[in-house]
Order: C-alpha cells, then structure tokens, then sequence
C-alpha cells in the first residue's frame, strides 16, 4: 500500500507547492455552494487555503458530499496548487477527489456571539483562528521560558501542587482533603525552592498555581501557571536583571517565530520590535507614588499598594515594562526582608507592563531572619509548627539568594494584545468557571 505524503497548508501559502498536485487534510473552515461549484476555506493546524471544487473535477458522489459537508467537517482532498491573488493567502487548490471523513452536525457557534456563550462552548471555540493564534504565541513563550534558563545554567526543579503552607496570604489558599487531613494547592513553588537553591544553586520551574481570590477582573485566574526561578547567592538588583532579560528574550521568540499570528490578532509588531530592544527602567515605590503626584495630580497615601487604576496611570509614562522596587514592608509577605537603606520598604520588586496589562513578574530577595519571619506569620495566625522545615534552611548554611515569579498568562495577554487573560489560557478556570 503506497504511502499518502500529506502537505501542511503552510507549505502551499509559502509557494512551495505551487503547480505541484497535493494531498491535504483537515476541516471546513467556511464554505459556500453556487450551483456546480463549492467554494471552501480549509484549515489546519498551520492555516487556511481556499479549495474550489467543481463539478466535473471528481466523481459526481465525492462532488455531492462535498456540497452537503457543513463547517467543521473533517475532509481528505487532493488537487492543484494554483496562484490565485483574490484567494486568502494567495493560493487556491483546485480539488480533483474529496474523501468527507465525518459530516459535521450545524455548528453551533456563529458571529457576534457573547464571550460567556464562547466560554461555555470553549471545547470548539479553541478551533478558532483568534484562539488558536494565542495558544502558538503561548507555545513559543513556554518554550522559550525553558530555553532562557536552561541555556543560562539552571536546572528545573519541580516542586509538590499538594502543599502544607501558604505562601502568598491565606485567604486565597484552595483548601483540599488529603486522605484523613488537609492540604492546600500550591499557591507558589517558591518556599520548597529555597530548599532546592542549597543543592542546586540556580533553578527553575513551570507549573500551575492556584488563587482563590475572589475577583472578577479582566486580569485574575483561579487556576493559572507560573514560571518561577530562584538563585543562589543572587541580591535584589541581580534578581531584576535576570527578570528584564527573560522578558526581552520571550519578546524575540515570538517576534521571530509568531508573527503570522500577531497579525491574525492585529498586534503592533514594531512596537514590540521596538521593546524587545529597549532598556526596562527600575523606579521605587517612593518614585511611583510621586511621578502619579505630579503628573497625574494622583494623591496617594504612602503605604497603600499599588491598585489598576495606578498602575495604568504610572505606565502611560514609559513605553516598556517598568521594575518596581522596595514596596512598603507591612504590606508584603513574610518572607520579604526589609531593606537595610531604607528599613520600612523592602527588598522586592513587580515589573508592570504597559497598556494596562499590570503586572507579569513579581519577586524579591529573601529574608534570612527567623525571628522576624516568625513574628510575621504569628501577626498572620499562621502556625508556626508547619514552617519550622522552612526556617532549617536558615539555621544550616543560610546565604543570600532571590528568586521571581513571571505570569505566563498575564505575559501572553499583553504580547498578544488580548482584551481579558481568559483567552490566554485554553480552559480558563475562575470564581464562577469551573467548565468545561
């Protein structure tokens, strides 16, 4: 039995296969019928390409199937590549046999459909071009996120879901039943991190995190997945760099590998051109608050954390992701030391991005005082038994080390362009979505 060498759609809109006679597969994308003709747009993981079918071209049953197949209806088709300039992507295939492999039911998804209706039917709406554009772009930023550490010396290091602790405030901690006790989902890798940083010095880690916080924003997920690293012997300044360097280096994987989909999704390529290129500023907390003073006539009371509306208002006034360093200390997490310069703020940072995304990367030195962190968490009603494993790495060898968190939803919806971080993800999960 001979072999089918099936094409790709990319290899006929890159005009390799033009005047050449092909086999494809995949699934109607649009279609319409006049008569003795069908015109279909087929698509496949890697485009769409317009495919005329004529009566007369093939078999007279193979020409009635195809006039009847309703969108989503998967096809095997073979015919010839021919230039055609009106035809999406330049190019049309004139089909000589059509082979219907499943009749699809009407599809229920038409245009201007509302975005709850689109969630519900998330199990087809992920076929979309919109959708499926930001899941490539995702690919590639996932990708490049292991590529940027491992070629830089980190291991990766993968650290329980199932966790005794929180990390980042118990309110938003996803309570579960482990046999005849109770576990949390992981807020964080970070606390077994610092464990691993003593044997492995540079570290890093993909995985997915949990936040049961109760807001209903464009930019919070329940479920979502974090890009962690954690580092030996790195400061707060260090810390930063590593985080403007991993951005940037996201930012030329999907410009040199996405820009068909940043098209698809109307983003401005030479903007992002121009980032990737651009030097992120660090400003203060202390800086912020009073550029949002002066020239945004924002009266904010030193102390309070940075809200949207701030944060929108700081970034008209920069092109890039800007780092924000030395929060105030009450404000931050327990394991946030403060800054011996300036002991009210500590040594921690955000990095904000422009056009309202918000922030997509946070983290901060690490503090090496036990007896402050345990004042910290008793302030918090935390019990203090359940992180005496976490402050051993402070009594055995303790140094310096750092580390950060990078959102990689948050980073897909602002290289994107997207309205809402739930199209950033394939199954959003959040308060009121659990499905499908």
């Amino acid at each position: 039995m001979t072999k089918t060498n099936w094409a790709k759609i990319d290899e006929i809109l890159n005009g390799k296969k033009n005047g050449k006679t092909v086999s494809l597969r995949g699934w109607i994308y649009r279609t319409r019928s006049s008569g003795n003709i069908v015109f279909a747009i087929i698509r496949d993981s890697t485009g769409i390409l317009q495919a005329t079918i004529k009566k007369g071209n093939l078999p007279d049953k193979e020409f009635e199937d195809a006039k009847k197949a309703l969108i989503e209806s998967s096809l095997e088709v073979k015919g010839l590549v021919k230039e055609d300039k009106r035809a999406p992507g330049g190019y049309e295939l004139q089909v000589t046999s059509a082979n219907i492999i499943n009749f699809a039911e009407p599809f229920p998804i038409v245009k201007d459909q509302s975005p709850e209706f689109l969630l519900d039917q998330r199990h087809l709406w992920i076929r979309s071009q919109y959708i499926s554009s930001i899941l490539k772009i995702r690919s590639t930023i996932v990708g490049a996120i292991h590529k940027f550490f491992r070629d830089r010396g980190y291991y990766e290091f993968d650290a329980p879901v199932l966790q005794p602790n929180q990390c980042e405030g118990g309110s938003t901690l996803f309570e579960v039943k482990y046999y005849e006790n109770k576990t949390y989902l992981s807020q964080s890798w970070q606390l077994y991190a610092e464990a691993a940083v003593f044997a492995l010095e540079k570290i890093y880690n993909m995985g997915p995190t949990f936040r049961a916080e109760k807001s209903k924003t464009s930019r919070h997920l329940s479920e979502f997945w974090m890009a962690e690293m954690e580092a030996a012997w790195m400061d707060l300044h260090d810390v930063t760099e590593v985080a403007k360097e991993e951005v940037k280096f996201i930012l030329q994987e999907v410009l040199k590998h996405n820009k068909n989909e940043l098209e698809i999704l109307g983003q401005d390529i030479k903007k992002l051109e121009k980032i990737s290129k651009s030097k992120f500023p660090t400003i203060t907390y202390t800086e912020a608050i009073k550029i949002l003073k002066e020239k945004e006539k924002m009266k904010v009371e030193w102390g309070k954390d940075l809200r949207t509306i701030e944060e929108d208002k700081l970034l008209k006034h920069f092109g890039t992701p800007v780092v924000v360093t030395n929060y105030p200390s009450e404000i931050m997490a327990f394991y946030k030391p403060s800054d011996p310069k300036d002991p009210k703020t500590a040594l921690c940072f955000d990095m904000i991005a422009p056009e309202g995304y918000g922030e997509i990367v946070g983290g901060s030195q690490r503090s090496l005082d036990v007896k402050e962190m345990t004042k910290r968490l008793k302030e918090m009603g935390e019990k203090i038994d359940n992180y005496e494993w976490y402050f051993d790495l402070r009594r055995y060898g303790s140094i310096p080390h750092s580390g950060y968190g990078l959102g990689v939803e948050r980073v897909v919806a602002w290289i994107c362009g997207i309205d809402n971080i739930k199209d950033s993800i394939p199954f959003p999960r959040t308060l009121l979505r659990y499905k499908p």
